[in-house]
């Protein structure tokens, strides 16, 4: 299998506030990060030659964005079990579990509001990728194909969520 970068991020964020390792992930500095991921502007970068695929995802106000987090170090693909976001007071569950990035194939999605598109560049708000992380496709945004009712998160998510509210 190959799978080829299509562009990459500009972003402020240099580092990621997580950091991976066979044993799981920690917080990069052992605590929250002051701004998270969710509250910047940055601009996805295409290639020249793939500027044709973006046209028309200016209509829609947000858009998927699949990525590589390339300052992922590769121990931190071996993790079997994390504490979600690194936070020790929510259990030890399986990785495919979360929304870890670390993970054997760390392709990481982030749902992003469309600012504006200038021909091979998309301004995004809401990107969770550092700066320079390859971007591996970009897909619309639709509730129709992704909203499901009647979804069920396991109580340490709805934990997780009150604390990034918080």
């Amino acid at each position: 299998m190959t799978i080829t970068p299509v562009g990459w991020v500009e972003s402020p964020l240099t580092a990621p506030s997580l950091k991976g390792s066979k044993d799981g992930i920690a917080h990069r500095d052992g605590k929250m990060p002051e701004i998270t991921e969710a509250e910047v502007e940055s601009r996805i970068v295409l290639d020249p030659a793939y500027t044709g695929l973006i046209e028309g995802i200016e209509e829609f106000s947000h858009a998927l964005v699949i990525y590589w987090p390339h300052l992922l170090p590769a121990e931190g693909r071996r993790a079997v079990k994390v504490h979600p976001a690194g936070f020790k007071d929510l259990p030890l569950v399986g990785v495919f579990a979360t929304c870890s990035p670390a993970r054997p194939n760390p392709l990481l999605v982030t749902v992003v509001k469309v600012l504006s598109r200038e021909d091979n560049v998309l301004n995004v708000f809401g990107l969770e990728a550092v700066d320079k992380s390859p971007i591996l496709d970009i897909k619309p945004y639709s509730k129709y194909y992704l909203s499901r009712e009647d979804v069920t998160i396991a109580p340490w998510m709805k934990a997780l969520e009150d604390k990034f509210r918080d």
